[in-house]
């Protein structure tokens, strides 16, 4: 009997677009189970530990990476123990790394609250970070999910190392486009891929389906940040300030483009005001009316929805599921949401 090659699952701009809450349904009861799940991973043996345990577990975000997890196993073979492992210590290493990242940027608020460092200091944050990454990290080796804790962590070296390298260009000022796409796959796609691919190891599924749905979250994380540089150019009213790339001197792929489109005095004169030690909201706001002219806008979008569209084809290898086409729900999501 020959197999039958599954249906593709179309244009990203075929369906309408599900809202987060509407993809959530589909695994509500997983989502329960890691959360407890995460809950007792994070205990701790001080006052001061729980302290801040209880304040980061207060803070509800929208999960998608453990979402991401539990759909990819969804749709390659099913939830298990070594799923919910696997989203808890997704959770945990990028718990640790925003509480660092707080640190590196003397940052006070995320998501509109407090950050750690700007309660319980620099020192606390830094530790607290280190004891997410501990907990990650024993979670995995405990249960000998070498494969997770194998994919995890190489996610956590390539975002470290495209934050350098991010740091590096933003010196210079002379990033080009193959370099932008190496830092956000680092920075951004590393730890989506890491979360589907987990998610399929967890669930036993063959390499060529961790393959997969690793490339699908490459994809799709790329899209995605893409999506975040947009807003930085006013697409949408989204509460993140017009022009705050622009001011902490990175070039995203909208200005690159642009940049590369413009006379040589037209490129001197953008970067004259990208460079200034305070780019106010005058600046930011010529910075973006250029990149629009210069066709930036409409070429980001471009090679967003490309993107989208890839991580779309990798899930043609897939049965048919909900899951299946809840992560290309997640797909358009990523690129049509406004916030």
């Amino acid at each position: 009997m020959l197999a039958v090659e599954p249906a593709p699952l179309g244009r990203v701009a075929d369906r309408p677009v599900r809202s987060l809450d509407a993809v959530q349904v589909l695994v509500a009861d997983d989502l329960a189970a890691f959360r407890a799940f995460f809950h007792e991973a994070m205990r701790g043996k001080s006052g001061l530990l729980n302290a801040v345990i209880r304040y980061v577990l207060a803070q509800k975000g929208k999960q998608i990476r453990p979402l991401l997890v539990l759909l990819a196993a969804r749709a390659s073979g099913g939830v298990t123990q070594a799923t919910h492992r696997a989203a808890s210590l997704v959770e945990l290493l990028h718990t640790a790394t925003l509480v660092h990242d707080d640190v590196v940027d003397d940052a006070e608020r995320r998501r509109g609250l407090f950050s750690i460092n700007a309660l319980w200091k620099n020192k606390v944050a830094v530790l607290f970070g280190d004891f997410l990454l501990s907990r990650g990290l024993l979670l995995a080796l405990d249960a000998k999910d070498y494969d997770t804790l194998h994919l995890l962590s190489d996610a956590i070296r390539r975002m470290s190392e495209g934050e350098l390298l991010q740091i590096e260009k933003t010196r210079h000022l002379d990033l080009d486009e193959a370099t932008y796409f190496k830092i956000i796959s680092d920075k951004t796609a590393s730890l989506i891929s890491a979360c589907t691919a987990a998610g399929a190891t967890s669930a036993g599924a063959s390499p060529e389906i961790v393959g997969a749905l690793h490339t699908f979250g490459e994809k799709l994380g790329l899209a995605f940040q893409i999506r975040d540089d947009l807003f930085d150019y006013g697409l949408e009213d989204v509460g993140k300030p017009l022009g705050i790339d622009v001011q902490e001197k990175k070039l995203t792929l909208p200005l690159i483009y642009a940049l590369r489109e413009a006379s040589p005095k037209e490129r001197r004169d953008v970067l004259a005001l990208v460079r200034k030690k305070k780019t106010g909201d005058a600046a930011a706001r010529a910075v973006a009316q250029f990149a629009e002219t210069k066709g930036g806008l409409a070429y980001a979008q471009e090679r967003m929805l490309e993107l989208a569209q890839e991580a779309l084809d990798a899930l043609d290898v897939l049965e048919p599921s909900p899951a299946r086409d809840a992560l290309a729900d997640l797909t358009r999501f990523a690129v049509y949401r406004t916030k």
